[in-house]
């Protein structure tokens, strides 16, 4: 199903007040309501990554609230967003399930004031996320700028690990220092980079693996994004899960849709390749500043705890907006 393709169809209207909406796929919509002050809107819910029901509820949460902080907002108000199951599941599940998101809300200085829940036979869980944004602390995946040095502030891979622990190629140990980062806030960050004037452009790091985001940021911004892929913060249990042959559903069609539009030199073998399109839940900012700033904020981002940060890459000026990957 053509998604984007249904909604260029639909001739949606875009008033003065919408200031970021659909054209360039970024993580939240940006809508004005003062001088000096927008609405940050955006909604998400995912399947569990774990069967740890509290985890669960707080990883679905931190992965909501992360597009208000990719846009550089402050959360507010959630609704409860539950697709639950009518059997099969406990009662007491469901309500720790809601009690893991209501804590990372909490964290984020945001209050639950509803929700809505439907019947479904896959549990399903997350929020509709409403927070506000500043003129000048508003970002957006079209601000970076050629010269500019990229940040990612958590480790990518995750999508296979959770596939991993799910087909039981990996043990509990293994996976739980892995989600624990999941259910991590990306408050931290946020907060780091707006204390630099020159952070441009960010997203977050979701579905669309690395290379989709970065190239939504390329093509949003009209620039080229260069990743050193040694540099790239990655779990190297992810790195040995690829190599036994797990994978994750949308790793291929992550690949594909970036088909002429990435360039990866031949030095990265298939199973570094792989993990560039790995879907991410609750992943990391990738943030571009420009260069006099970089370690700056990297060392900022560590005094704040965020020990996986990393400058892993550039962008830089280009006819058509690309990806580069090199060893």
């Amino acid at each position: 199903m053509d998604l984007h393709r249904i909604v260029d169809e639909l001739d949606v209207p875009s008033p003065p007040e919408v200031i970021v909406g659909l054209g360039t796929s970024d993580d939240a919509g940006v809508y004005r309501i003062g001088p000096d002050l927008s609405l940050v809107l955006t909604a998400d819910f995912i399947t569990p990554p774990c069967d740890d029901p509290f985890l669960y509820g707080q990883i679905a949460a931190a992965n909501s609230l992360s597009d208000v902080y990719a846009m550089g907002g402050t959360p507010k108000a959630v609704l409860n967003l539950c697709c639950f199951p009518t059997r099969g599941i406990a009662g007491e599940l469901l309500t720790e399930i809601m009690r893991g998101g209501l804590e990372v809300t909490t964290l984020a200085g945001a209050v639950l004031i509803g929700g809505h829940t439907v019947k479904d036979n896959e549990l399903k869980y997350g929020l509709s996320v409403t927070g506000i944004v500043r003129d000048a602390d508003l970002k957006t995946n079209a601000g970076a700028k050629p010269g500019d040095v990229v940040i990612l502030t958590k480790r990518i891979g995750t999508g296979v690990i959770v596939n991993g622990l799910r087909a039981e190629q990996i043990d509990w140990a293994a996976a739980h220092p892995v989600l624990k980062k999941m259910a991590e806030l990306n408050k931290s960050a946020c907060e780091a980079m707006l204390g630099f004037d020159g952070t441009h452009g960010v997203t977050d790091i979701t579905g669309f693996g690395l290379a989709g985001h970065s190239f939504e940021v390329a093509q949003a911004s009209r620039v080229g994004v260069r990743f050193r892929f040694a540099d790239i913060p990655r779990w190297t249990i992810s790195e040995q899960l690829i190599a036994a042959g797990a994978s994750t559903g949308v790793t291929a069609s992550n690949a594909q849709a970036l088909d002429g539009k990435i360039r990866i030199t031949e030095s990265l073998d298939p199973i570094q390749q792989s993990i560039l399109f790995d879907p991410q839940t609750s992943g990391g900012l990738l943030i571009t500043i420009d260069e006099r700033q970089a370690l700056l904020l990297l060392n900022r981002l560590i005094d704040m705890g965020i020990e996986d940060a990393a400058i892993c890459g550039g962008v830089f000026a280009t006819d058509e907006p690309h990806l580069e990957i090199v060893l």
